[in-house]
């Protein structure tokens, strides 16, 4: 079993403000079937690192320009559904008016491929339909934008409500054990543990 990174440059856009960043795309799998999370900026490298495997999804953490605007170019490339919660969909419809996801996204029915089991979790709050995949197998979690290497995502932006994320963290992402390995939607990677104290620490200042 493997966890392959993938990073791609460009540039955020939402309530008519652009940032440059830089993502990471996980493809998580074997040297035969992955699942890819996320498509940004540019399909390309994702198809060069899939290298020939089959993919059983393309999984979207969320609906975000910068997670989304290479999901339907990789789609044509790798012939694979793509998969997003409904929650999102008027992100995405920003993005792509018109074309549509594959299926929803839905806690209970776990993403499977080339011997992983990635539970999802709805984890809502940097966007109402965050979601992050927990592969217990491997003692992994990836957050998307829900949880960094320094703590919750961003919020107080359209769709985002702090409060929210930081009930999603207490109530699911530190439910799981501290040495679980958090690979994030930008930055380095982190562990439970590693950002347990900042998110208690804050929704203690918000009387969460």
């Amino acid at each position: 079993m493997s966890i392959e990174l993938v990073t791609t440059d460009g540039i955020f856009t939402l309530d008519g403000g652009e940032w440059e960043v830089t993502n990471n795309i996980w493809i998580v799998g074997d040297d035969r079937e992955v699942v890819v999370f996320d498509a940004a900026h540019d399909h390309q490298p994702i198809v060069q690192a899939i290298n020939g495997r089959r993919v059983a999804a393309i999984v979207l953490t969320h609906g975000h320009n910068d997670h989304i605007n290479a999901a339907i170019p990789l789609r044509d490339a790798v012939d694979a559904p793509i998969l997003l919660h409904a929650s999102d969909r008027m992100l995405w419809d920003t993005v792509w008016p018109n074309d549509a996801p594959d299926g929803d996204l839905n806690p209970g029915s776990p993403i499977k491929a080339g011997g992983h089991q990635l539970d999802v979790l709805h984890t809502p709050g940097h966007s109402p339909g965050c979601c992050s995949f927990h592969d217990a197998g491997s003692g992994a979690v990836f957050s998307g934008d829900t949880l960094f290497c320094g703590g919750p995502g961003a919020t107080g932006r359209s769709f985002s409500d702090e409060p929210t994320i930081l009930r999603s963290l207490l109530d699911i992402l530190l439910a799981l054990p501290n040495e679980t390995i958090v690979h994030t939607g930008h930055g380095d990677s982190t562990t439970i543990g590693a950002e347990r104290a900042g998110v208690l620490d804050r929704a203690a200042e918000l009387g969460i």
